[in-house]
């Protein structure tokens, strides 16, 4: 069916592609995309390229440790990622992603390096003016694993023009059981651009969280 659209919807849609910071894990088709997640029990920094609109292919290269850093670990992985399904509702958009990764895995709880597969799922919603997402990921090696999941609540302090940044505040929970058993809780300030976004914050233990992502 081929639909019409008003200036104001091509306007709307336009800011979505905007927000789409928030929680899209890949770009636009033939883009490329640097992302990272920094705090002392957790550091990721990865790189895609966008073939399609729904398919990435990259690498990343994550470090996990305990509070008292007695346990660590570390891994690099060629990672996929798959756009599973859009809906495009009138004032809000929803996506399931696949995010997996294989590679190597070592640390001190066990000698020499693992193979490693990482399967993971996210699932997000969101508008202008509020987001929610929702993931988990399990990494999986041989006799052990572990998974990251996590929950994600924000809102926009006002409105934008298009090309101008957006102040947002994130609320996150997050579980690592390689690091806790116990879910850890950190809000954060967000700004986003139709290119970038950059936040910072604490977790309610006083971990301190940078995270940015740029598209280009």
């Amino acid at each position: 069916m081929k639909l019409t659209l008003s200036a104001k919807a091509i306007f709307f849609i336009m800011m979505i592609g905007a927000t789409q910071v928030n929680a899209a894990p890949l770009g636009y088709k033939n883009s490329w995309m640097v992302m990272s997640d920094l705090s002392k029990t957790f550091q990721e920094l990865s790189v895609n390229y966008s073939t399609t609109a729904n398919d990435a292919f990259g690498i990343s290269v994550s470090a996990m440790q305990t509070e008292d850093s007695r346990l660590k670990q570390q891994s690099a992985e060629a990672v996929y990622t798959r756009k599973l399904a859009r809906w495009n509702l009138p004032n809000a958009q929803a996506n399931i992603w696949f995010i997996g990764g294989l590679g190597s895995l070592n640390g001190n709880t066990s000698e020499g390096s693992k193979t490693v597969a990482s399967p993971g799922l996210q699932i997000d919603y969101e508008t202008t003016r509020f987001y929610s997402m929702a993931s988990t990921r399990v990494y999986v090696t041989e006799g052990a694993s572990s998974n990251i999941t996590a929950a994600r609540l924000g809102a926009s302090f006002y409105e934008v023009d298009y090309d101008e940044p957006q102040p947002w505040i994130v609320i996150e929970a997050r579980r690592m059981s390689f690091v806790s058993k116990q879910y850890e809780y950190t809000p954060m300030l967000r700004v986003i651009h139709n290119r970038y976004f950059v936040e910072a914050g604490a977790s309610l233990s006083g971990q301190i969280r940078f995270n940015f992502m740029y598209n280009y």
